[in-house]
């Protein structure tokens, strides 16, 4: 493993080794209703940090091959939940069919073969070309647009847009070649921490709601106070990225803000299905999709913001 993220790995769990001891404090102390709720949630969040961090350790000790199975898998569970939450008919399952099968496992063969341009061609151009046409030969034209953009829309947020986190290993940064890991390990601790740190802020100081039929529990108060906190923790992390402490910032500012997108673009799509959580993955926390909500947002602008202004 790189030392560099090596070191990083041994911070981020002397952060969660502490937030672990306080959940277990404050469970203790608290004694009402709601601050129990209130807790239970903190301290479900801090398990599955932990869950991610121990997968994702035992991912970049064993390389860029055992990262792409890691994603790869993820994006299948987060398809199935998907899929398994908004109602499709037997006409949907050839089209479905190849969308686990065969484009979901090529969007990661192409990262392993380094073919960045089909790469990001192959979904929305090919599998949004063809999908419909095997949809149509089942002779189902009832509701025939909201099926077909049911499982575009399942197949781009959940392997095309979630793929392009370990898509990172592959570019080409003059003068950061073979430490491409660690903007991945960046991209995630941003993303999940600005999670963590809007729910901490929205619940000690959350006033004002920002959407609340689509997600009651995100309040502006907790979108700056957290989103602030992460960008903060980003231009900290600039000294393991190609980033300057400025760009690092900016480039966290814009992983908070899309993956604030991602996580409530994803919430009405639960609500209007009538759930609360994608799956059960996770105990006490949902399911895959429920931690990858803003990764999916999150990650196709970081790739390409970093291949623009860094990559060869």
């Amino acid at each position: 493993m790189d030392p560099q993220l090596l070191i990083l790995f041994s911070g981020l769990v002397a952060i969660l080794t502490l937030a672990s001891v306080i959940g277990r404090i404050l469970k203790g102390r608290v004694r009402s209703a709601e601050g129990l709720a209130t807790v239970e949630n903190l301290n479900a969040r801090i398990r599955a940090w932990w869950l991610m961090v121990a997968i994702f350790a035992a991912a970049f000790a064993f390389g860029p091959v055992v990262t792409l199975v890691l994603f790869a898998l993820t994006s299948f569970y987060c398809l199935r939940e998907f899929v398994s939450l908004t109602p499709t008919r037997a006409a949907d399952h050839r089209a479905l069919a190849f969308a686990f099968y065969v484009f979901l496992p090529l969007q990661y063969v192409l990262i392993w073969v380094d073919w960045l341009s089909l790469f990001s061609i192959a979904i929305p151009v090919y599998a949004f070309l063809l999908l419909p046409v095997l949809a149509v030969l089942r002779h189902e034209t009832s509701e025939f647009l909201a099926r077909t953009a049911k499982v575009q829309w399942a197949l781009m947020l959940t392997v095309y847009c979630i793929s392009h986190a370990p898509a990172l290993l592959m570019l080409d940064i003059p003068g950061f070649e073979g430490r491409n890991v660690l903007l991945l390990f960046f991209l995630v601790t941003v993303v999940q921490a600005s999670d963590v740190l809007q729910y901490i802020f929205g619940k000690l100081f959350g006033r004002r709601k920002i959407a609340p039929v689509v997600s009651p529990n995100k309040t502006w108060e907790g979108f700056l106070g957290g989103g602030a906190s992460a960008v903060l923790l980003g231009a900290a992390l600039s000294f393991a990225t190609p980033f300057t402490p400025l760009q690092a910032a900016g480039m966290a500012f814009a992983i908070v803000i899309s993956g604030f997108c991602g996580g409530l673009v994803l919430s009405a799509v639960k609500r209007s299905m009538g759930a609360k959580d994608w799956g059960a993955m996770i105990s006490g926390h949902g399911g895959a999709l429920d931690r990858m909500d803003s990764v999916t947002y999150a990650a196709p602008l970081f790739f390409h913001l970093v291949n623009y202004y860094f990559g060869v």
